[in-house]
């Protein structure tokens, strides 16, 4: 334990010196000038401070006031040593921040039994601030493992609609990082941007909910086809809005609107413009691009070009204009992602 002796007499501060050498644990650390005295203890980390009142400036309550004014201070131990008599000083060091007083001549066997009933309390503080960081670990481990639950559900989901849907796992991997990108673009901090990239390939989680013969249907789809087929956005947030879990909760967000168009055109709802949530704009453009250029039973895979011209003609009508922006001006990253996670034929190929 580092105790600072700051005092302007040298026999004094080799008596405190003495004193501190004999308690066991304790590194006395002494100083005949308070500047340099209060310069190491604003640069170290100082256990108990023992200072003298009558000093050149700055003097023991210019000390502790500027001491105490330094963050990471408030539960170190000050005494001050002062004379019996000045009665108005020790108020004004109690105002100022000291803990207990030394009166000059210091006492032995007084300078001792102060030091250390200061020290206990300065064990206890470093005990308790060791336990609020162990606890503070404790809890973070505990929420790393639900939010890893919840991770394995959306990813189990994602998994089940993708059993079910000619979509790969590759598009669900390439819209999510998409959506991502788009996310970033916009401004969004880290915590939304892995939000949404964990939540996104739950979009057509409600696809569960669509007959084989129009899920699968090779050739377009008839007008009571389709009717059903947009059942599917709905059914995913029947599926998910129900769940305590954040990312579970964008997830149905997402599910539900991400095929809203920006001019109201959309279903299930109809929604326009910022009435469809900042995550459902986004997710619009990632799903609607990545489909586009992958091949379906229903359709070939358009060209990157085409596609990419596609969601530039849907700003401000189809699609979200400033999240449109925001994808299209990333064509390298957006082309990235597409290498990155590719189709097992394309692999294969």
């Amino acid at each position: 334990m580092n105790i600072v002796i700051v005092d302007d007499t040298q026999i004094n501060v080799t008596l405190m010196q003495a004193l501190v050498n004999r308690i066991e644990g304790c590194k006395p650390v002494c100083f005949t000038d308070s500047a340099a005295g209060l310069d190491w203890c604003l640069l170290n980390q100082p256990d108990i401070v023992i200072v003298d009142y009558m000093m050149p400036a700055p003097d023991g309550i210019e000390f502790i006031q500027r001491f105490r004014a330094a963050s990471g201070t408030a539960e170190v131990p000050v005494l001050m040593v002062t004379a019996d008599h000045e009665k108005d000083v020790r108020y004004r060091a109690l105002e100022s921040g000291a803990n207990d007083f030394l009166t000059k001549p210091v006492d032995r066997i007084e300078f001792t039994s102060r030091v250390k009933n200061m020290l206990a309390l300065r064990r206890s503080h470093l005990a308790l601030t060791d336990r609020a960081a162990l606890l503070a670990d404790e809890v973070h481990k505990a929420t790393a493992e639900i939010r890893e639950r919840e991770r394995e559900a959306v990813f189990r989901l994602a998994r089940a609609a993708e059993f079910r849907d000619p979509e790969t796992g590759a598009h669900i991997q390439r819209m999510a990082h998409y959506s991502q990108l788009i996310a970033r673009g916009r401004g969004l901090d880290e915590a939304q941007q892995k939000l949404i990239l964990e939540a996104a390939p739950m979009h057509d989680v409600g696809k569960l909910g669509t007959p084989d013969m129009i899920l699968l249907k090779p050739g377009k789809l008839t007008s009571e086809e389709f009717a059903v087929m947009k059942q599917h956005a709905t059914i995913g947030w029947e599926i998910l809005r129900d769940s305590s879990a954040p990312t579970l909760k964008v997830a149905a967000e997402i599910a539900y609107t991400h095929h809203e168009k920006f001019d109201g055109c959309g279903y299930p709802r109809g929604l326009a413009g910022e009435q469809i949530p900042l995550f459902g704009r986004i997710v619009a453009i990632a799903d609607v691009f990545d489909a586009l250029t992958s091949t379906r039973p229903y359709k070939p895979a358009w060209e990157f070009d085409q596609a990419w011209e596609f969601i530039a003609a849907g700003r401000g009508t189809h699609f979200d204009p400033r999240c449109a922006d925001a994808f299209l001006a990333n064509r390298d990253d957006v082309t990235a992602i597409r290498e990155r996670f590719r189709d097992p034929d394309e692999v294969r190929t």
